[in-house]
């Protein structure tokens, strides 16, 4: 597995990405919260953070990392490389190469919370919306 920076070129495989991931772990949304959601980050969140993706040996993407001043904003992997150390490789990148410090997650994402709290997250605080001012509490978590 490779850790390579990501062009506008990989959008529709990330997106696609995207959208299976959060079909398999974010089931407290409705099919128009993700049908709102998908051009959203497809047109402007993919270009607000710095990009980090997995590459197997034959060039597929497995998943990928968002990064914003700090922050894990997006970690996505593709539900059949889940548990294959594709996440937990992209989120040590994030802490050591892009200075992440912090992570939100959803509340109602338990094995996001989890994966969080094993790379060495704790919580520090809570909001009742998510960023979008949903009614999804977001758990905000940081490096102990």
């Amino acid at each position: 597995m490779q850790l390579v920076s990501v062009s506008r070129n990989d959008y529709p495989r990330l997106i696609q990405i995207w959208e299976a991931s959060v079909r398999a772990t974010h089931d407290f949304l409705s099919e128009s919260a993700i049908l709102t959601l998908k051009p959203l980050i497809l047109e402007q969140y993919f270009d607000a953070v710095n990009l980090t993706a997995a590459r197997n040996d034959a060039g597929e993407l497995l998943g990928f990392s968002g990064v914003a001043d700090g922050n894990l904003e997006m970690l996505f992997i593709a539900p059949e490389q889940r548990g294959q150390g594709v996440g937990a490789a992209l989120c040590r990148h994030a802490i050591e190469h892009q200075a992440v410090t912090k992570v939100d997650v959803n509340e109602q994402n338990p094995q996001a919370i989890g994966f969080y709290l094993r790379m060495g997250f704790e919580q520090v605080g809570r909001s009742e919306l998510d960023g979008q001012g949903n009614p999804f509490p977001l758990l905000h978590l940081a490096l102990a």
